[in-house]
């Protein structure tokens, strides 16, 4: 009995935390690489489409170059002589670990300048929700106008959002999987 309860133990705990962090790879299929000019977005473009959550990670892949963790003066102005941290493996995972800026450069020369560089704004977690009964009503300019034109004001929800939730559901359903193979 007690090692079906550690096989849920830890199944359950593996559930929550795959539910719970993302890994996106940094310029998708470009990677960490100088920019040529010819792509079709900034570093800085494709992180304004993504949402990030504490403890998602950014895999940095890369060849000949390596990732600076700067300030945000150090951003602005390329500086890679004083990196909070140093990165030259070829492919790093980085945990953002609060909420808030983090800031990136290449640590090469005349990279940073030519556009190597990329700010990651980490949201902060969301408050507990709130019991049904004690939620507000809608404001007005959030209701949907019912007008059929197509221009809802629903607010829209990024493609993180919703992995999380697919990811949330993910998890339940194998929780209940487990349960059900270990208690019947």
């Amino acid at each position: 009995m007690a090692s079906k309860a550690a096989t849920f133990l830890l199944a359950a705990s593996f559930a929550i935390t795959a539910a719970s962090a993302f890994q996106f790879e940094v310029a998708d299929e470009i990677g960490w690489s100088k920019p040529t000019g010819k792509e079709r977005e900034t570093y800085n473009e494709w992180a304004a489409q993504n949402r990030f959550h504490i403890r998602d990670t950014l895999h940095f892949h890369y060849a000949k170059d390596s990732v600076l963790v700067v300030t945000s003066a150090d951003y602005l102005t390329c500086n890679a002589t004083n990196p909070i941290a140093e990165f030259d493996d070829g492919s790093t995972v980085y945990e953002l670990d609060r909420p808030g800026f983090f800031y990136f450069i290449s640590g090469q020369p005349g990279h940073c300048k030519s556009g190597q560089r990329l700010i990651v704004r980490v949201m902060h977690p969301l408050p507990p929700a709130a019991s049904p009964e004690l939620a507000p009503e809608l404001a007005p300019s959030l209701a949907p106008t019912g007008e059929g034109d197509g221009d809802s004001r629903w607010p829209e929800f990024s493609s993180t959002a919703k992995l999380s939730v697919v990811s949330y559901f993910v998890a339940a359903f194998v929780a209940l999987v487990v349960t059900l193979y270990l208690f019947v």
